[in-house]
């Protein structure tokens, strides 16, 4: 659908069972308020730049930060999540946001969406059939409506501007375990007080960048480790179960001997 309309009926629908992508003032806010946060973490191999006009790898390397995995230039993406089973902390019993005046950007544009290369689908929306009716939102595949346009370029614009920092906070806090991007994610669960001190101190003072870190790669598939350790990236396999420092969660079935998804039940 190229022409989409939507009002949002405040049903609710979409604010239960979710990671909230936010930004680091919002995730200070989110802490602050007793939520949990999450960190979403993923690596792409970097060893040469892209082409210019490749705007797809521009797009990746604008929201990441370069890091290294043994010999292996890689670019990390790191996403501050609020994380929370069934209704957000946040919703009212009558199904209205109780911080609406400062819910986060993620909130105010759903449910358009954030990356320019993922298209609009309704169907794949929480939202009722009867939102998709009046005030148009997208015509021609572009989005239409000037507030949500404005939010989609601050999300985009924090987002970018804010990499270096959660990679600071990565490294403050110990974190440097990875998935393969596009084959899942490695989540990783700080403690809120060591977190909040982390976000408040790089916000204040931010420490110099170290594009020499070291991450390694976490996989529940032998081929992937295997082609990583041969262009020389360091690699380990899923141990979600074991080590309780972070969680993998594959986007395909794990290839470890026991032919289940390694995936986070929680």
């Amino acid at each position: 659908m190229d022409d989409i309309n939507f009002a949002c009926t405040t049903c609710g629908q979409c604010c239960h069972d979710l990671r909230l992508p936010l930004t680091i003032a919002e995730a200070i806010d989110w802490l602050k308020r007793g939520g949990q946060l999450e960190f979403l973490c993923e690596a792409i191999p970097w060893p040469v730049e892209p082409e210019p006009n490749n705007a797809q790898a521009a797009y990746k390397r604008a929201r990441s930060s370069a890091a290294m995995s043994g010999t292996l230039p890689v670019r990390v993406s790191i996403i501050l999540t609020a994380a929370f089973a069934g209704a957000c902390p946040n919703l009212r019993a009558d199904m209205l946001c109780g911080i609406y005046d400062e819910r986060p950007l993620v909130c105010r544009i759903y449910p358009a969406e954030i990356n320019p290369f993922v298209p609009l689908v309704p169907k794949n929306k929480a939202c009722p059939p009867e939102a998709w009716q009046t005030k148009p939102l997208q015509q021609q595949g572009v989005l239409v409506d000037a507030t949500t346009c404005q939010l989609v370029r601050q999300s985009r614009l924090a987002n970018q501007s804010e990499a270096p920092l959660r990679m600071r906070i990565c490294r403050e806090l110990g974190l440097d375990h990875a998935a393969l991007a596009n084959e899942g994610f490695v989540i990783h669960t700080p403690d809120r007080e060591p977190l909040l001190a982390a976000l408040e101190q790089c916000c204040a003072s931010p420490l110099p960048d170290d594009e020499s870190a070291q991450w390694t790669f976490v996989s529940n598939r032998p081929t992937t480790m295997e082609t990583l350790a041969s262009v020389g990236a360091i690699g380990c396999p899923d141990q979600s179960t074991a080590d309780k420092t972070f969680r993998y969660r594959g986007f395909f079935p794990s290839s470890l001997g026991n032919g289940q998804m390694s995936v986070d039940k929680r």
